[in-house]
């Protein structure tokens, strides 16, 4: 077997999961030769963590670099884990420097990367691979298995909401995500995962979007308008203990290391207040989405919920799936939970609902639990999956989950429309985005 060559652009908390496997379960797939970032201290910490487990020491280079070491590290494929706003020009850069690339979602945040991308792809005939996890994840592959089968008929609408908790949700604020020129907004750096699956779930693509949605949790306005009193610029230097909504990065080993030690290099901060000033996204989203066959999805996405997970209905001609994931029942840890207290006192057994439940039910029929198996690790086995996709190549899989640049439009292409509908306040047609390729094609192989 061939070893393949590896450079990473990126060196924040993501590019663990890389590093990890190549040192790892795929070290005889791949070698990572050279990593890419600003900030060399965050390099350096990834490379030192490759050499404590036994891999060789990756050559460390700024991204300005990146031909210059693609061609003399003889690097086949680039990792892409850099901020989003990044990822067109390194995704390009690297197809022409004569690298495939595997790249985390979102692909990019607006239409013109989606046209670079477009261009480079066709005329270097290099591959990206766009690693949407989610897709492996069981209990959504469960649901791709009931749909594809046609016991609900052909699909008429989706529900979809996802909810993401105080802990999870907040972070977007804290870090550079909070600045839609850096990623776009939720709509493109979360909800791409979540459009993606709809659009895998029932092979189909969108077509118009209408979207509703504003900041009404988070950022300084609401704290004024709340009263909340004065708030500190971040959570390590000058915040109070109790506060749940700041970080204090001293008190995590691996975010000390990795981002408040490395400040110096680049001044980037990881725990800025979500209260604070210069929060330019949403955290309350609503979207109608209308699909080429003729289906409508009602989307919502909140960021500050008490509780982490999704709810998703599909009704078809035939009937109807629900799915139901509780990835986080509270924000509160769940061994702290007295069993035996009233459910009026907020520490009630009552918090602990199923984790995911898959029921279909067919017109006239009764209702169906569809087991949903679990082989442990992240997302219930799902990364590696993932993981054997990328570094040993796509398997046989007949329900489609490796995913290309072509799916990776498809998903920000409902973001990207949402964030004009946002702007406009008027539905948006997709086709009206000029991302350089029909979406409706079945195939990579086209030329912008």
């Amino acid at each position: 077997m061939t070893t393949i060559r590896y450079g990473l652009i990126g060196s924040g908390m993501r590019a663990r999961m890389y590093t990890g496997a190549i040192a790892g379960d795929h070290s005889s797939d791949a070698e990572l030769v050279a990593l890419f970032d600003v900030n060399e201290g965050r390099m350096e910490y990834h490379a030192s963590a490759l050499e404590a487990q036994g891999a060789a020491r990756p050559v460390l280079a700024s991204p300005d670099d990146l031909e210059r070491v693609i061609q003399e590290q003889g690097i086949q494929r680039i990792i892409v884990t850099s901020p989003d706003f990044t990822h067109a020009e390194m995704i390009v850069r690297a197809q022409r420097a004569g690298a495939d690339v595997v790249v985390e979602k979102p692909l990019t945040i607006d239409a013109e990367g989606c046209r670079a991308i477009v261009r480079s792809s066709a005329e270097t005939g290099r591959d990206v691979v766009v690693t949407f996890n989610y897709r492996y994840s069981p209990r959504n592959t469960a649901l791709k298995e009931v749909i594809a089968s046609g016991r609900i008929g052909e699909v008429t609408s989706v529900h979809f909401e996802w909810v993401l908790d105080t802990n999870h949700g907040a972070d977007y604020f804290r870090r550079w995500h909070r600045d839609k020129a850096n990623s776009g907004g939720l709509l493109i750096h979360k909800a791409s995962h979540h459009f993606d699956l709809v659009n895998w779930w029932i092979d189909d693509v969108p077509v118009r979007v209408f979207a509703s949605g504003g900041l009404r949790f988070y950022g300084a306005e609401q704290a004024e308008h709340r009263d909340l009193g004065p708030r500190p610029e971040r959570g390590t230097v000058d915040g109070a203990a109790e506060d749940p909504f700041l970080l204090d990065l001293r008190t995590d080993e691996t975010l000390e290391a990795l981002y408040l030690e490395n400040e110096k290099f680049d001044g980037y901060r990881r725990d800025q207040d979500v209260f604070g000033e210069g929060i330019t996204i949403e955290d309350n989203l609503s979207l109608v989405v209308d699909y080429e066959k003729g289906p409508s999805m009602s989307y919502s996405l909140n960021a500050h919920s008490p509780w982490e997970g999704y709810t998703v209905s599909i009704n078809g001609t035939k009937g109807r799936a629900e799915l139901i994931v509780v990835e986080r029942g509270a924000v509160v840890e769940l061994d702290t939970i007295d069993p035996s207290a009233s459910p009026d006192n907020g520490q009630a057994e009552s918090i602990r609902p199923p984790r995911e439940r898959l029921v279909v039910q067919e017109h006239w029929r009764r209702a169906e639990e569809i087991p949903i198996p679990d082989d442990g690790g992240a997302h219930g086995g799902g990364d590696v999956r993932l993981l054997r996709d990328v570094f040993e190549g796509p398997q046989d899989d007949p329900l489609g989950r490796p995913a290309g640049w072509l799916d990776g439009i498809r998903s920000v292409a409902v973001g990207i429309a949402g964030n004009a509908s946002l702007r406009s306040g008027q539905a948006v047609l997709v086709k009206d985005l000029d991302l350089g390729v029909d979406l409706t094609k079945r195939s990579e192989k086209v030329r912008a």
